[in-house]
């Protein structure tokens, strides 16, 4: 048996010193604001797995309203995802993101960021897939207000 998880998240930007986006920080004259270290793509598959395996949510296992989450590592957050996944007897096939920011390009990080996910999921890197697209100059994404990123997940049962 096999499911398919879609999720989405996005920030805000502000002035920063570097961007926290797939488990790495980028150089970036920009960053990501959250409660968390607001890293939209981790977020984004976080989500994808849990819905996958309707399992809830990021917000109903890290809700912003609680002060334990403040700061927290998004990474920490899917690996226990991914825990919860095991947990109910799923295991990820294969995840495919995409990235929404005007700034800064993907492509050079790329490679690092599949390998990080890879890691924290325990999976093959040829299990997981990123591209990344502008905002083409328009609307938050385009104009640097906000960064999003979407993830769809393919599950099966163990």
């Amino acid at each position: 048996m096999h499911r398919i998880g879609l999720g989405h998240d996005t920030h805000r930007l502000g002035p920063g010193d570097g961007l926290v986006l797939g488990g790495i920080t980028i150089p970036h004259d920009r960053q990501a604001l959250g409660h968390s270290d607001a890293d939209v793509l981790l977020h984004a598959i976080t989500d994808a797995v849990l819905g996958a395996a309707a399992l809830g949510d990021i917000g109903e296992m890290f809700p912003d309203t609680d002060p334990a989450n403040k700061g927290r590592d998004s990474a920490g957050m899917l690996a226990a995802a991914a825990d919860r996944l095991a947990a109910a007897g799923w295991r990820i096939v294969n995840l495919d993101c995409v990235i929404f920011a005007q700034r800064p390009k993907i492509l050079p990080h790329r490679e690092r960021m599949r390998e990080r996910i890879a890691a924290i999921l325990d999976l093959g890197i040829e299990a997981v897939w990123l591209k990344a697209k502008t905002g083409e100059g328009v609307g938050p994404i385009g104009s640097e207000q906000a960064i999003a990123a979407e993830c769809v997940v393919l599950i099966e049962r163990n």
